[in-house]
């Protein structure tokens, strides 16, 4: 699945991706604090399928029986996609273009009032063919391994982080559509530092150009 993106002069438009539990939620919240604007895909994913939303009603009608009493049952439905690629497709064919949508006009909004770097949060950033539209595209990268030990504190068996691993693109991919890898396997000061480091290699610490 691939999307477009509009052209706008001016903007550094980042794509921040990395694999589940590496690190780039925390990477995230430290550009935010910097002061540049974060448009977070996964919540604007929450909001699309909100209750009594249209894409609800999509999802009910991809797969009957995940949304009950008017609310998606996320583990209910999370069990049906991580273990099928076939299922997880459908699901995000549904998905991701109200989510690419929502996207675009927070960016218009931002853009609206006078931002020069916004930062796309997108988990699945490589997998939805979207790379080249964001410059730099940012990687956070932490082994598998430690990912998985990560994700066993979380309440998550090893099978089913394994699972969600298997469910995004392998890192070999997820690197070579990087523009900036940042080392997520230490602690979440050490990745912090980086962030600082990155931008102010931009000159961009207050989130401009």
């Amino acid at each position: 699945m691939t999307t477009t993106w509009p052209v706008r002069p001016g903007l550094r438009r980042v794509g921040l991706t990395g694999g589940i539990a590496a690190g780039k939620s925390v990477a995230a919240a430290r550009f935010a604090e910097l002061g540049i604007p974060v448009i977070d895909h996964d919540r604007l994913a929450r909001a699309v399928v909100a209750p009594g939303s249209p894409g609800l009603d999509a999802v009910e009608r991809e797969f009957p029986g995940v949304v009950v009493a008017g609310v998606l049952d996320r583990e209910a439905l999370g069990a049906l996609v991580f273990g099928d690629p076939q299922a997880r497709e459908r699901l995000n064919a549904v998905v991701h273009p109200l989510v690419h949508q929502a996207a675009m006009a927070a960016e218009a909004e931002q853009v609206d009032a006078g931002v020069h770097v916004v930062v796309h949060d997108i988990p699945l950033l490589v997998e939805t063919g979207q790379a080249g539209h964001f410059s730099p595209v940012i990687v956070v990268d932490a082994p598998a391994e430690l990912r998985v030990a990560r994700l066993g504190e979380r309440g998550l068996t090893a099978q089913q982080a394994w699972d969600r691993l298997a469910a995004q693109a392998d890192d070999e991919a997820r690197l070579e559509a990087a523009d900036v890898v940042l080392d997520g396997s230490g602690d979440a000061a050490d990745l912090r530092a980086r962030v600082d480091a990155l931008v102010g290699s931009w000159g961009a610490a207050q989130g401009h150009a």
